[in-house]
């Protein structure tokens, strides 16, 4: 699959088989991660890789849209570092760009996922922290259930010619 096709055909997916997700594949979705564009290339992010069952089905306790992990086999959870922040405004952008890389990289593969947002809910930030023991300099960004779908949603054109604007308003 190429690039713009990746892009055009990407849904998210909230329903997963009971397969697991290969190392070789959760590999290749951790390095599309850290190949993300990176603010001053500080790369401020860190990966926790989730997939202990009893700690994705406790993640709906405080996460209420994040149901799909009682059923998908696992789920990334990208983070930003804050002793590695130089340029404070763009670790939300660096982490957000990672993000995305992962969900492309899934899709490329077969796999499904969907993207459940951590900060700056302190509810969802605190329970992230809390429940996996996090350090303090330890921002939980984002999370992606990740698996194999039962079901894959049909692709949407979003495009919006009256969206777009040439050299002014």
């Amino acid at each position: 699959m190429d690039t713009l096709e990746a892009i055009r055909t990407r849904r998210s997916v909230r329903n997963f088989t009971a397969d697991p997700v290969s190392a070789e594949d959760l590999q290749d979705l951790l390095q599309a991660g850290m190949q993300a564009p990176s603010a001053k290339n500080e790369q401020p992010w860190h990966f926790i890789v989730i997939d202990d069952m009893e700690v994705l089905h406790a993640i709906p306790e405080f996460h209420p849209h994040a149901k799909m992990l009682l059923e998908a086999p696992l789920a990334i959870l990208v983070c930003s570092d804050r002793k590695l922040e130089v340029k404070r405004a763009s670790w939300l952008q660096d982490c957000s760009a990672a993000t995305e890389n992962i969900l492309l990289a899934a899709h490329a593969k077969g796999l499904g996922g969907v993207w459940l947002g951590i900060f700056p809910d302190s509810d969802r930030v605190f329970g992230m922290q809390s429940l996996l023991g996090m350090p303090k300099d330890i921002r939980p960004v984002a999370l992606v259930a990740i698996g194999h779908p039962a079901s894959r949603p049909e692709p949407v054109d979003r495009f919006d010619k009256t969206r777009v604007h040439h050299n002014q308003w």
